[in-house]
């Protein structure tokens, strides 16, 4: 089972981890499983970025269904290793949640835009 839900060109990919990387300087980002799922549960997050190389998938698994859930766009890059760089970690780390994007609203609004819609789950049922 794959957690992948959408595919991303490298250019939107690049777009995305250029964010993280502006963003983890100077505005708040949450690293790590745990912490993005706290962060969605209380819809703190503003997106969510992903690794695709993930494993076992079901670590982070929930992720895109809590997110959805929640109304909180969300998008994947390849590597953990590119997401913990971009995020000024020297490690590499699943997932990553913005929360508060300080200076750079406007590229997190410009990268929103570049993402696949999405609905709610809620939406779905109806």
């Amino acid at each position: 089972m794959s957690y992948v839900d959408m595919e991303l060109t490298d250019e939107v990919k690049g777009k995305v981890l250029e964010l993280v990387k502006a963003v983890s300087s100077k505005g708040r980002v949450r690293k790590g499983v745990n912490e993005v799922t706290k962060s969605i549960e209380r819809k703190k997050a503003k997106l969510v970025v992903i690794a695709e190389d993930v494993s076992p998938a079901e670590i982070v698994a929930h992720l895109p269904k809590l997110a959805k859930e929640k109304g909180i766009p969300y998008a994947f890059v390849k590597t953990k290793e590119e997401l913990g760089k971009a995020a000024g970690l020297k490690v590499g780390t699943s997932s990553i949640a913005i929360e508060d994007a300080k200076e750079n609203e406007a590229l997190l609004g410009d990268v929103i835009k570049l993402l696949p819609k999405k609905e709610k789950e809620e939406e779905k049922k109806e």
